[in-house]
């Protein structure tokens, strides 16, 4: 990772390259803007030392430039302008961080490694979420940090051919994950075979799985293949594993341990070469000490485990999953519908979600069955009165308080009614960050805690303040568990 020192002047730049040398920091130094950008299109670079009087162009020309094209580096700006204009104008136009020359050794170093840390984090959280760049992932509709890790453990479970566990609440999408790993696999021009354990009587189970011959039991009148032997080379997926008796249990276990099937009513074996994925809405370890599902088996399929989050626990992604099945079933019905007004929004956010994805595509086809667009109002969403909600996750729950808004408990939500927006105040010199936040929490508070709200009164995606919440949610806490264990050793 390496600083570029953009300073026409070589002795300050000299001097820069020393201090930042000495702590460990790998340097380049250009004298023009011209210079600076053609080095920054090349990659390499993380950080950006950048001075504002540069004798070809301006910094802030160099700054906009870097933004238009989207370079991935950080700024932080230095000049021999102290003024406050200076430093908004800086802020505005991306830098990370502003200082004023003369500059201190140690504020230099701590700036530009505080910036080395800011785009490592930056690098890191764009590679967590690159899967969620497109609409449909695997299947899935979402971009929640609970999703993205879904989508990285799919894409990492795929190239394996051990056993893969799902786990999750009923309607959470279990089967599409089983499909998008066997999709993902090099098993993927195989055949992929679902059985659902539980909707299938107890005395034929076995039969489903494993075949059997004709006249093995009354109304076996041919030889079949059971599910096993039809994805051989390819993936079985046993969904609702648990509701497995303990006898047939044991069988399975046989089977996973010698790759063999064994038809009812025959003698003979038959290899096959099959990955098996399995799925289960219960707590498979509870059923274990319970006594109703083998651990011997447990451990044989409990390889490669992936967790399902229940919709309630996904944020803005009810939002989109809302949006995508009011687009989907809005052109098979022929409706007029272009979205959803505010206090739908609210109504869809609010409400917990005990069937999860499934109940999302229910509600939604039968608002656009029964009512007229072009918008969704909170009155066609009559399948969800009379729930209450529950509480969201840990991160959504995270109450918003911004010191810097002056704003009662009483009043808020009441400012933008009246149209009267309330004042607030921040200090400069601050990173661009906490002035973010500062300003999108006093929004919300403005807003009466509506997240639809502020994201059309800031013209940004709802989502992407759902992400924000999470990430300081996640940097409140790590704070507090540094507080912690500071507090203890002392």
């Amino acid at each position: 990772m390496k600083v570029l020192i953009v300073e026409d002047a070589l002795p300050l730049a000299t001097v820069y390259g020393h201090q930042l040398s000495r702590a460990g920091l790998d340097t380049l130094h250009v004298e023009t803007g011209t210079e600076a950008l053609e080095r920054l299109r090349k990659g390499g670079i993380s950080v950006v030392l950048l001075d504002l009087q540069l004798p070809d162009m301006s910094g802030m020309d160099v700054l906009a430039a870097i933004r238009e094209e989207q370079l991935p580096v950080t700024v932080v700006v230095v000049t021999s302008s102290g003024s406050i204009k200076t430093a908004v104008d800086a802020m505005q136009a991306g830098a990370y961080d502003f200082i004023v020359k003369p500059v201190a050794e140690e504020r230099l170093v701590t700036t530009t490694r505080n910036a080395l840390e800011r785009e490592t984090l930056t690098e890191v959280v764009e590679e967590v979420r690159k899967p969620a760049a497109g609409k449909l992932q695997h299947g899935f509709v979402g971009s929640s940090l609970p999703m993205t890790a879904v989508y990285k453990m799919i894409e990492s479970v795929s190239r394996s051919n051990a056993s893969v566990f799902i786990t999750g609440e009923s309607g959470t999408g279990k089967e599409v994950c089983a499909e998008a790993i066997h999709r993902s696999s090099p098993r993927a021009k195989k055949p992929f075979v679902p059985l659902n354990c539980a909707a299938i009587p107890k005395d034929l189970i076995e039969s489903e799985i494993f075949g059997h011959i004709k006249g093995a039991f009354t109304g076996a009148t041919s030889d079949r293949d059971g599910a096993a032997a039809r994805a051989d080379g390819g993936t079985l997926f046993l969904d609702e594993i648990c509701e497995l008796e303990l006898g047939l249990q044991a069988k399975l276990l046989r089977f996973l341990q010698s790759g063999t099937v064994q038809k009812v009513g025959s003698d003979a074996l038959k290899k096959v070469d099959v990955r098996i994925v399995c799925a289960t809405n219960r707590d498979p370890l509870g059923e274990v000490e319970a006594g109703r599902f083998r651990e011997d088996l447990f451990y044989r399929l409990h390889v490669l485990p992936i967790g399902l989050p229940p919709l309630r626990s996904r944020g803005a992604d009810v939002l989109e999953l809302a949006k995508h099945f009011l687009t989907q079933f809005a052109g098979e019905e022929g409706k007029a519908f272009e979205g959803f007004s505010v206090e739908a929004e609210e109504a869809l956010l609010s409400h917990s979600w005990p069937g999860n994805v499934r109940e999302m595509q229910n509600t939604i086809r039968n608002l656009v069955v029964l009512n007229e667009g072009p918008f969704v109002e909170a009155d066609m969403l009559t399948t969800l009165q009379g729930r209450a909600p529950v509480p969201r996750t840990q991160v959504e729950a995270v109450p918003i308080q911004s010191a810097a808004a002056q704003i009662a408990p009483g009043e808020r939500g009441t400012a933008v009614a009246a149209g009267a927006w309330p004042a607030i105040t921040v200090t400069l010199g601050q990173p661009f960050e906490q002035l973010e936040r500062q300003i999108i929490e006093a929004t919300i508070d403005a807003c009466g805690g509506s997240l639809p709200k502020t994201a059309r009164t800031l013209q940004v995606s709802p989502s992407t303040l759902y992400r924000k919440k999470e990430i300081w949610a996640e940097q409140d806490e790590d704070a507090i568990s540094g507080d912690d264990l500071a507090s203890e050793s002392a």
